[in-house]
């Protein structure tokens, strides 16, 4: 039987560890979200916002303010940075987005105006993204449809004003990948210290793919997803870009040093034995406030108690040089290897300083239930940091387990914490492939209320991955976006939603784009995506844009555009032949939408036409018009297109992103 301590079912709580100055590893050099989940311990906690509150976040009040165009879709988290000089454009606050289609971008956060842009491929020499399939597995290359390209959230270096983030390219003639390690000057996109460097690595190994002893990085097997961590390395004092790999054969580690790109470390997670890929959702790297590293594994063989070198299905304590100091992994490992209950579908998240027995812990989850979980629900995992129990084939040697999600979590946790009393939400799934409701668990003197104490009325289709926000102790309030379709819908049509709720009680919705649809729909969801709230807007990342909320004020008359589709997935057809559809555009403001061109681009653009437009130069409040886009694939695989509509709207140019596939 689990071992499992009852915990104190709180009264409510929170507030404020400092989220977006405790990167563990950097000064504060200004305002900003420079990595994953706000910090490094993963708590996706702004508690520095000054401007949404309980009371104004509300349809009349709050809802989308204007969208910025991107060229492919966003798994990275969006990063911020405030007072950034721009050569020859001055001074802004900036937002910075990395696509699957390997481009990075820099807008203006305050109203979406581009300010440089990179992209990585060279189409017309034969280089691409990674397209799904192509390692020959498709159900691990193809956890991101069509391509691959920059999925781990980057992580920024405000003192020295650089980004770091992994490209994957692909070059059509001889079939082969590179991953490329990039670090960035923020204010013009170009390359710093040497970059970009190519990813390379090896360890001795017997496992899968293995050769002669060694075990060989593959760039296409190998998929980049959790978030880079920034460190410094207490081994060595080094600021340290620490990166992690899931793929089809293993699970990789490797550390750079921030300011020549040199490899410094490297860690294969099932030398001898395969998988055990470092995921976690996307969810980024994490890192205590003594600079130890938190990693979970996927799926695979276990056999290091007994002196092997294999740490599947295990949340792993790392030093500096990524050597594994401590670990746990669940009793029932061995059933969760055989029925896909991995560990590393959620990521890692460190508590701030608990004032009961043990102090310093981590919380992990994963997937769940029967036949490996006797409760039939997965495990919500509290973990001593000093002391993280190992494996122990009978009872699990943690601090806490409550019985989360029905199936376990593709997502992980946000906090929100007040003085001795804090809590943590999260959703996953009640049932197989059925959503859940995100919870909300109390947490008072280290331990995890057993049940919840609140829950949203209404269910997240794939469950999701929250972050919060406040002034200090006030205003807390939780956020989260819904993808309306499952986790194997390849690539996904349906708007986000965004969601904001009470910290208090999760049974309190404050706000969801719903409510007034024709101003705040947004463009078509992505999984695993995480609101980023900063500096009074909230930035949502999603498969055509990314979607900023806030504030409304009384704006003046103005045009608005409603768009009857984010995006549209065409069904297979073969090729040559020709199937159409009809997107409609709206003026839902209350003044005139003056229309410039309305144009299609993309990575197959030759594949797509306009067949008819029926708009003209102008459109009257409430007056639509449509153009229907003709798609004729001209190859078999994915086929990619988007239609621009150039206007005097706020976010222009409006986009509608096209998915088709040749047969």
């Amino acid at each position: 039987m689990r071992k499992s301590r009852l915990s104190y079912s709180a009264a409510i709580l929170f507030l404020a560890i400092a989220s977006l100055s405790s990167l563990s590893a950097m000064g504060q050099a200004k305002l900003g979200v420079y990595t994953q989940q706000y910090n490094n311990a993963r708590t996706g906690t702004n508690t520095v916002e000054k401007f949404l509150t309980l009371k104004n976040v509300t349809s009349s009040q709050f809802g989308k303010l204007f969208s910025f165009t991107v060229d492919g879709q966003v798994y990275a988290q969006p990063l911020w940075v405030a007072s950034v000089t721009i050569p020859g454009q001055g001074v802004h606050n900036v937002a910075y987005v990395a696509t699957e289609l390997d481009s990075v971008y820099a807008f203006d956060a305050n109203t979406g105006v581009q300010l440089w842009h990179d992209n990585f491929t060279n189409p017309a020499g034969g280089i691409t993204a990674v397209p799904c399939g192509t390692d020959g597995n498709t159900q691990i290359s193809c956890g991101v449809y069509p391509y691959y390209g920059i999925t781990g959230t980057p992580a920024i270096d405000p003192v020295s004003g650089t980004m770091y983030l992994v490209s994957r390219t692909y070059n059509t003639a001889t079939k082969t990948g590179v991953q490329s390690l990039h670090a960035l000057d923020i204010t013009t996109g170009a390359e710093k210290f040497g970059g970009p460097i190519i990813v390379t690595g090896s360890v001795a190994g017997t496992g899968a793919g293995s050769r002669n002893g060694i075990i060989t990085f593959d760039p296409l097997a190998d998929v980049q997803r959790p978030g880079l961590l920034l460190e410094n390395n207490p081994n060595t004092g080094v600021e340290t870009v620490y990166i992690g790999w899931a793929g089809a054969a293993h699970g990789w580690m490797m550390g750079y040093n921030a300011t020549t790109l040199a490899q410094t470390a490297l860690l294969n997670t099932t030398p001898d034995g395969l998988r055990g890929g470092v995921w976690q959702s996307g969810n980024g790297i994490a890192a205590d406030s003594s600079g130890y590293i938190y990693a979970s594994t996927g799926d695979g063989p276990f056999d290091a108690d007994t002196g092997g070198l294999d740490y599947a299905d295990s949340l792993l304590k790392l030093d500096g040089n990524l050597n594994i100091v401590d670990y746990f992994t669940p009793m029932d490992q061995a059933c969760r290897y055989t029925n896909d209950f991995d560990v590393s579908s959620s990521g890692p998240m460190i508590l701030p300083t608990q004032t009961g027995t043990y102090p310093d812990e981590v919380l992990e989850s994963g997937k769940g239930g029967a036949p490996c979980d006797a409760s039939g629900f997965a495990p919500i995992y509290l973990i001593n940091t000093q002391n993280m129990g190992k494996y122990n084939a009978t009872a699990d040697n943690d601090i806490q387990e409550i019985n989360g999600a029905a199936t376990g979590y593709w997502s992980s946790a946000a906090l929100w914490t007040v003085g001795a009393q804090s809590a943590v939400y999260y959703a996953g799934f009640a049932s197989k492939g059925v959503g859940d409701t995100l919870k909300m668990y109390t947490l008072k003197n280290g331990l995890l209320s057993t049940t919840p104490s609140s829950q949203t009325s209404n269910i997240f289709t794939i469950g999701t991955s929250p972050s919060t926000s406040g002034n200090g102790a006030t205003n807390g309030i939780v956020w989260a976006t819904m993808r309306q379709e499952g986790l194997g819908v390849q690539p996904g049509q349906y708007p986000a939603i965004l969601y904001a709720y009470s910290a208090t009680n999760v049974g309190t919705m404050l706000y969801n784009s719903t409510q007034n649809a024709a101003r705040d729909s947004g463009g078509c969801a992505n999984k695993f995506q995480i609101p980023v709230v900063v500096n009074g807007k909230v930035y949502v990342a999603t498969q055509n844009e990314i979607d900023v909320y806030g504030l409304l004020g009384t704006p003046p008359a103005a045009p608005w555009v409603t768009l009857s589709v984010p995006c549209y997935t065409f069904l297979k057809q073969t090729v040559g032949t020709t199937t159409t559809t009809s997107v409609s555009i709206t003026n839902s403001g209350s003044a005139t939408l003056n229309l410039g061109t309305i144009s299609l681009t993309g990575l197959n653009l030759s594949d797509y036409a306009i067949q008819s437009n029926t708009c003209g130069t102008t459109l009257a409040p409430a007056a639509q018009c449509a153009v229907t886009i003709a798609f004729t694939p001209a190859a078999t695989g994915p086929r990619l297109g988007q239609l621009l509509i150039n206007d005097n709207a706020a976010g222009s140019p409006h986009n509608v992103m096209f998915t088709g596939k040749g047969n």
